[in-house]
Formats: structure tokens, C-alpha cells, sequence
């Protein structure tokens, strides 16, 4: 298994770490600030030894500035040399697969050997928004096996003779290397599959595809997905071994109370979101100040109950048990924080606790 996928050095971590960043815009701050902050996370955890640095697309969310995760991360390729980057993930329904293995190629080509492809199928965001970005389209869901399948063709350059896409080519890609007799590489993207639920954990393993698990909002089904995927992976030519990674909330400040507070601003987020009235990422002031209802209040405790938060031994602790747990091969970490200071102090303290970088 290569390094594109498993990660060759991570300190005293039980499995690689790495990073989800949604580029959150928080009260007070702008979209501008916030996409700075994405390249300074990005710098600093190369320089921290994270292995890969992921940002995800979201529509129609003030509070986060990753709709165009392609654009995003042709910025960060600017910025880093060494960090594996890529999109967690980037929803294939709400796009025409051609033009993902374009913008993917383009990656490939600007950053060779460290560009992942992470797929989902859910189009995150409203229903309505959806329907916009789909062109009024049905919810693409269903086909979303069928998109998987064309977009891997296009990024092979291999769709069979009488296909009806065997004459076009996703450029840049491997059919520049061949009209030059093989002077260009023909290496591509890595494919991940993404998911909250068994649909994707069980595709992923029919294919041999690493898989990534939202564990982060969908903790209830974490261990039952990896099961699945496990039970079902088949060995292909890029996996011989199933290789599952799972995001997690976590956050470490110098004292427990500090945590809480920057991690309460997520959860003030979540329960906007979810009463909707999506809006920026509120201040810890802000959060600490807000009068929850006792049904928000069951959002928060719910919220909480799985963000690893607190000191860095006990962010550690807290790290270590969800590893052995679920078995997972790799912990991609994420925070919904208000502002950038106390992001980047929490990924140095993790760093630190773990003898990383």
C-alpha cells in the first residue's frame, strides 16, 4: 500500500492524522480571512507532520466558505510542497463527471503524487439549493454508483471502443502521455468513497476503495459502516487491504474551560443549522452568552457528547480509545472554531502531545 493512501511517519499517534478543514467564517470575519486561515492550517500541519489536508463542499452556508473545493486546493498546492490534499469530499451529483476529473486532473498536474479525490453523494446542502445546483435534476443519489464508474473512466482514459465517450479525453490526464509516447506520467487522483451510512462503506469495499466515515456527525453509525466495508472489500489494484479513515471533531486548548468554550461555538452553529438559521460561526462570547431552549440544549449535549475537547492529554485519551475502538486506519481531525488563533494552537498541541513534526 502506498503513501498516497497510508501514512509513513506519525510520532507516538496510534495511526496517521491528518485534517479536515471547512473554512469557517465566523462572526465579524470574512470569507477573505477565512480561505487565509485554510492556507495557514495547511502550512502548519504539513509542517507538523499531518499526512493529508482535506477541505469539503458545502452551498448555501454562510458560516463556510468551501463551496469550490478545487479552487481552494489549487491555492493550497501554491502554499505546500509535502502535505497530501484533496477533497473530503467533493458531492458528485451536483457534477457533470468530465468536469471532476478535469479539475482533478488540473490538481494531479499542478501538485503530482499528492491529490485525493474523496466522492460523496448527498449534496451538501438544503434540498432547494440542490435543485439549483442540479439544474432541477432528480437527487442523483441512486445513480451515484453509475457517476462513480464514468468519472474513474475519464480519469483512466479508458472507456471501451464504441463507447460514446471513447474519443473524449479528461485533459490534463493520461492521453497526453500517450500521444507523446509515455513521456508524460499516467498517474491520476487517488479515489476515496465518502459516507455517513452503509451505502458508500459497502461500495467502497465491493471496489477496493479506501473509505472515509463522517464519524464526526454520524457517530451512531461509525462502527457498523466499518463493519460493512470491511466484510465486503475486495482486493484491487489499488488496495490489497482495506483501508478506512473517519473524520473527528476534536479540539485542544492549554485548559479545559477554554476548549469548551471554543467548542461550544460549533455547537451554537449546529443548533442554527439544524433549526434553520444557518449563519456565521459565533464567537465563544457569543455562545457562552446564548439562552438555549431545553430542546437546544439536547442539540448541544448531543453535539458535545462527540467532540473530543480538552486538554492535550486529554484530546490524547480521548484520540487513542476512539483509534482502538473503531480500528480505524487513519483519524482525519476537524473543528468548527470561530477564528483562526485557536484552530492553529489546537493542531500545534496535538502535534506536541504526540511527538509529531
Amino acid at each position: 500500500m502506498s503513501d498516497a493512501i497510508r501514512g509513513s511517519s506519525f510520532g507516538t499517534a496510534p495511526v496517521p492524522l491528518s485534517v479536515l478543514d471547512l473554512a469557517t467564517v465566523g462572526s465579524g470575519r470574512t470569507a477573505t480571512e477565512a480561505l487565509a486561515t485554510s492556507v495557514e492550517l495547511a502550512k502548519l500541519t504539513e509542517r507538523r507532520g499531518y499526512h493529508r489536508f482535506w477541505v469539503a463542499e458545502h452551498h448555501s452556508m454562510p458560516g463556510v466558505a468551501s463551496s469550490a473545493p478545487a479552487v481552494i486546493l489549487a491555492h493550497l498546492a501554491a502554499h505546500t510542497d509535502r502535505i497530501r490534499l484533496g477533497s473530503g469530499g467533493v458531492m458528485l451529483p451536483n457534477h457533470a463527471p468530465l468536469v471532476i476529473a478535469e479539475q482533478f486532473g488540473t490538481l494531479e498536474a499542478m501538485a503530482p503524487g499528492r491529490v485525493d479525490l474523496g466522492l460523496g453523494r448527498a449534496p451538501g446542502t438544503d434540498q432547494a439549493t440542490a435543485a439549483a445546483l442540479r439544474r432541477g435534476r432528480a437527487d442523483g443519489a441512486d445513480e451515484f454508483p453509475e457517476q462513480l464508474a464514468e468519472l474513474v473512466r475519464f480519469l483512466d482514459d479508458d472507456f471501451p471502443q464504441g463507447h460514446p465517450y471513447a474519443r473524449i479525453h479528461a485533459v490534463p490526464g493520461p492521453i497526453q502521455g500517450r500521444v507523446q509516447g509515455g513521456v508524460q506520467s499516467d498517474r491520476r487522483p487517488s479515489v476515496w468513497l465518502l459516507g455517513s451510512s452503509g451505502f458508500s462503506a459497502q461500495l467502497a469495499g465491493r471496489l477496493g476503495l479506501p473509505f472515509a466515515f463522517a464519524h464526526h456527525f454520524s457517530s451512531a453509525h461509525t462502527l457498523p459502516a466499518l463493519e460493512l466495508y470491511r466484510h465486503t472489500f475486495r482486493p484491487s489494484e489499488v488496495l490489497s487491504e482495506p483501508y478506512a479513515l473517519i473524520g473527528v471533531n476534536a479540539l485542544a486548548a492549554e485548559d479545559r474551560h477554554e476548549a469548551y468554550r471554543q467548542v461550544l461555538t460549533g455547537a451554537l452553529s449546529m443548533v442554527r443549522l439544524r433549526t434553520g438559521r444557518p449563519g456565521l460561526v459565533p464567537s465563544p462570547e457569543e455562545a457562552e452568552s446564548y439562552p438555549f431552549s431545553a430542546m437546544e440544549q439536547d442539540v448541544v449535549d448531543e453535539w458535545l457528547s462527540n467532540v473530543i475537547h480538552g486538554t492535550p492529554d486529554a484530546v490524547r485519551e480521548g484520540l487513542d480509545a476512539l483509534a482502538k475502538r473503531t480500528g480505524a486506519d487513519e483519524l482525519m481531525l476537524t473543528s468548527m472554531g470561530h477564528g483562526a488563533e485557536a484552530r492553529l494552537r489546537s493542531y500545534e498541541l496535538i502535534a506536541d502531545v504526540y511527538q509529531q513534526g
